[in-house]
């Protein structure tokens, strides 16, 4: 996988990214959404997204197969804060579902680790889904966890998970 910080953002990557989230969506990604999407679903929330990228507050890292297409995405969003300008939350990391299991997500996000210390930040945030093991997967990586919001995520009627909140120190 060839990995690229801030590609421009044509109307071909624009689409490509949108499909993308709408297949990890319906693959069961915890990426913003709960079940079935549909592009139109996906559409207005990456539209929010792309804004933050095109303004230069946040940046976008993309992961392109060998054929190069999208692959694979995270965003490190900006805060928007001066005092915590020195670090970013990583949003909306997604491996194409018919790419997962090969070892992509994990080079994705080393690769964030490696653009964001190039960038001069100190440090990485993530929250994850609780109840879905994601934990075990950023771990590894470095992440440790350094708190959690009890039931702050309700994907249904009666299903509350923990908002989990993770930690990367960059220094």
């Amino acid at each position: 996988m060839r990995f690229e910080l801030d590609p421009e953002l044509t109307d071909d990557v624009r689409e490509q990214i949108i499909g993308m989230w709408t297949d990890v969506s319906n693959a069961g990604g915890s990426v913003g959404f709960v079940g079935q999407v549909t592009r139109a679903d996906v559409e207005p929330v990456a539209r929010v997204a792309f804004d933050g990228i095109a303004a230069g507050i946040d940046r976008l890292l993309v992961g392109y197969d060998e054929d190069g297409n999208v692959a694979a995405m995270l965003i490190l969003v900006s805060k928007r804060f001066a005092l915590a300008a020195h670090w970013r939350t990583v949003g909306r990391v997604m491996v194409h579902p018919r790419r997962q299991g090969r070892g992509e997500g994990a080079a994705l996000m080393r690769e964030g680790a490696r653009v964001s210390r190039e960038m001069g930040l100190e440090g990485l945030h993530i929250t994850v889904r609780g109840g879905m093991g994601l934990e075990r997967f950023y771990t590894p990586l470095g992440y440790r966890e350094i708190g959690r919001l009890p039931g702050a995520l309700r994907v249904a009627p009666g299903d509350d998970r923990d908002e989990v909140v993770m930690w990367l120190d960059l220094s």
